[in-house]
């Protein structure tokens, strides 16, 4: 751990300006076009993708809780944006484009989940995060990156498939089950196919080459830099539309590249509607779905980010709920996506050497020049490469490693994972990530735990001791979390588990990753009478959950 800690405010910028701009820049030549793919895929205008980023960057940088977060539009949220203007545009008048209608009714949901997630922040609900079981977080992720595979493959191909009324799919199931329509009609857009085969090759291939240097440039800009004149050489802006045997139309109103023909003046307004309170059923699902979800990926990118970081600052995670809603309050109100703490940029700002937030803020500069003065390049960017790229995405989220993973902490969590995952696809996310919760709790009450020790903790503080007694599970380990940090973290701190008879895996992780944090900052956390349970599950993972023996 290094401990020259980087100066913050105008100190910090002054003394790592170069640094901080040079990693915000490469930050920006990836955000740029995830941001126009995550905005396409959200069924939203693809340049609102860039006024997200940028507000991310320029505005929420002075708010964040977190040094080296960037903050802008996020590949886990495409399931529950596009379902929210799918929803919102069976309201739409006859002589309204309803797409249009579906995306303005969209941001008032996203503008009232922003005011929520600063609730969150001054109600200190930072620790947000450790109420969900880990195993139906990541069944939701996974599922989420399932989805956004299932719609992007036809995309990729050149393919818009249709409902029976004629409006574009948006079910996952539905989806999936016209692949093989997709697939049987996979050369009637030989172009589109090329340059979406090529930018798949690049994105799964490019990290695997074995030259550090080249691994630097991310994938995203290679496949922009290859994909951009492929697409101009084989003229995608005259690809007809196709018909099957019957004469039908398969591929209707599909355009093979991005289109934008607005200025920065034009776009930048108030776009949000709040139409949608009338609908106001639906409208909460969404507002809790942003808040809550958007929420919980900000929070455990922050937790992430934080292992990341050379000089292991601790974010402030309320503080982060505050910045975030802050920023959805800005960018919906402006026609933006909403944003979150997002991973992937975040990991790449730690690798490029970005040091203090600067570097998010210096990102969404660029992306504003962008805005400014290289807008209408966009129009150049073929839809069937940001598919690509958003297919590399939900790969990673739904990668097979995760079912082993899961599935080597035990049967239970595995159990746990895939209920999520089905769930989700049958339904939505918040059922079921609440699916997979209540499969959590209906396991620990099988094992024996009361239902009151569920989400009660019972823990007993003695000098340096934490004494916990009951179950230690997801539901009650907050408190208890927070009583042993409170001790110290450069102390000998001893949780004695002698009376405790059942721990759940997100606890024996939460136990396992406080132990490193101690060790970080001097301490040591040491644990008494682990040796007294066994795994549960018919796992052998040091990580799954357990029982006590009797």
């Amino acid at each position: 751990m290094k401990t020259n800690f980087p100066k913050n405010g105008l100190a910090g910028l002054t003394q790592n300006w170069s640094s901080d701009m040079l990693s915000g820049f490469l930050v920006f030549l990836l955000a740029l076009p995830l941001s126009l793919g995550i905005a396409s895929a959200s069924d939203f205008p693809p340049i609102y993708g860039l006024i997200t980023a940028m507000v991310g960057g320029v505005i929420v940088s002075f708010f964040s809780g977190s040094a080296l977060t960037i903050k802008g539009p996020a590949a886990g949220l495409i399931v529950i944006v596009a379902g929210s203007v799918a929803e919102f545009s069976k309201f739409a008048p006859a002589t309204v484009d309803a797409s249009q209608y579906g995306w303005h009714l969209a941001l008032g949901a996203v503008v009232v989940a922003g005011i929520l997630q600063v609730i969150f922040g001054l109600l200190k609900l930072g620790k947000l995060s450790d109420l969900f079981p880990l195993s139906a977080v990541h069944g939701m992720l996974a599922a989420i990156g399932i989805i956004i595979i299932s719609k992007q493959v036809h995309i990729l191909l050149g393919f818009n498939p249709l409902t029976a009324e004629g409006k574009p799919m948006v079910e996952p199931i539905d989806l999936m089950l016209e692949f093989k329509n997709t697939l049987f009609h996979i050369f009637a857009h030989k172009e589109v196919d090329l340059v979406g085969f090529t930018s798949l090759i690049i994105v799964f291939g490019w990290p695997l080459i074995p030259i550090p240097a080249l691994k630097k440039i991310p994938s995203a800009v290679v496949v922009l830099l290859v994909a951009i004149p492929l697409g101009m050489y084989l003229d995608l802006h005259n690809v007809a539309d196709v018909k099957n045997a019957a004469g039908e139309v398969i591929t209707k109103g599909y355009k093979p590249l991005l289109d934008f023909d607005k200025g920065i003046v034009d776009i930048l307004g108030v776009n949000v509607s709040f139409e949608g309170i009338n609908h106001i059923g639906i409208f909460i699902k969404y507002v809790i779905m942003f808040a809550l979800v958007g929420s919980l990926e900000a929070l455990l990118t922050v937790k992430a980010i934080d292992f990341l970081d050379p000089w292991k600052r601790k974010s402030n995670a309320n503080k982060e709920l505050i910045a975030v809603g802050i920023g959805n309050v800005i960018a919906g109100i402006l026609g933006g996506l909403p944003m979150i703490s997002e991973v992937a940029r975040s990991s790449a700002n730690v690798s490029n050497g970005g040091k203090t937030r600067w570097a998010n803020f210096f990102h969404g500069i660029f992306v504003l020049i962008f805005l400014l003065f290289a807008m209408y390049c966009s129009d150049l960017i073929p839809k069937t490469a940001l598919a690509a790229m958003l297919i590399g995405v939900g790969w990673k989220l739904a990668h097979p490693r995760e079912f082993g993973h899961m599935f080597a902490i035990g049967t239970d969590q595995f159990a746990i994972f895939i209920v999520t995952i089905i769930v989700t696809l049958t339904t939505d996310l918040l059922v079921g990530i609440g699916a997979g919760v209540l499969l959590k709790v209906l396991f620990h009450l099988v094992r024996g735990a009361k239902f009151k020790h569920i989400f009660q903790s019972m823990t007993q503080t003695e000098d340096k001791t934490v004494f916990i007694k009951g179950a230690a599970v997801f539901s009650n380990f907050t408190k208890t979390k927070q009583k042993i940090i409170g001790l110290g973290l450069d102390k000998h701190v001893v949780v004695n588990l002698e009376a405790c008879s059942f721990i759940d895996h997100s606890v024996m992780e939460a136990i396992h990753l406080l132990s490193e944090e101690f060790k970080e900052k001097g301490g040591m956390l040491e644990i008494v009478g682990l040796e007294r349970f066994e795994n549960s599950g018919k796992s052998t993972h040091k990580l799954s959950s357990k029982k006590r023996i009797n």
